[in-house]
């Protein structure tokens, strides 16, 4: 315990550096302003995990810290898919999440987007051919937009929504 002590005071916390706040901003505001032209209003966000280790859990919760503090610009995660535009879904899908995921893309009112985070929910990840798995999310639901990563870091997730809305905004 005392080497952990004299190494943390000798070196410091270990974490990586902190996102530019500007760079944060204005992926948010541009989010923003795509999720009203297309919404009307905010995005409201519900987290799927559908069998994930929880490490892209971990990145979501990045984007609620006050380093992004995302719910500032707009971007709002939901208890129910019945208040959602946009289900986030993690992990290879589960057989026994399938019906789960199922039922809560078919809750949640249109228009709707399905994001699928991580490279487990694009294609199954390193759990990929599992007797256990479905091997991503589009076997259960339609994916409008993938963010490749494991674990997709908070950047990149921000930068995949403005670009999901970006791309609905040109098709409407």
């Amino acid at each position: 315990m005392l080497k952990l002590l004299i190494r943390a005071l000798i070196k410091g916390p270990v974490t990586e550096a902190a996102p530019e706040k500007q760079d944060v901003k204005a992926l948010a505001d541009k989010i923003d302003g795509k999720t009203m032209a297309k919404l009307g209003r905010s995005l409201v966000v519900r987290a799927v995990d559908a069998g994930s280790c929880n490490g892209c859990e971990l990145e979501i919760h990045a984007l609620c810290n006050p380093l992004y503090d995302v719910e500032r610009f707009g971007i709002h995660f939901a208890a129910s898919p019945r208040h959602a535009d946009l289900l986030l879904v993690t992990g290879p899908v589960a057989r026994n999440m399938a019906e789960a995921l199922r039922r809560t893309y078919d809750a949640t009112p249109a228009p709707k987007f399905v994001v699928a985070m991580g490279d487990c929910a694009i294609d199954g990840g390193c759990f990929k051919g599992s007797y256990a798995t479905l091997d991503g999310v589009d076997k259960v639901a339609p994916v409008d937009m993938r963010v490749p990563g494991c674990p997709p870091k908070p950047n990149d997730l921000l930068k995949a929504l403005l670009a999901l809305m970006e791309k609905t905004s040109n098709t409407a």
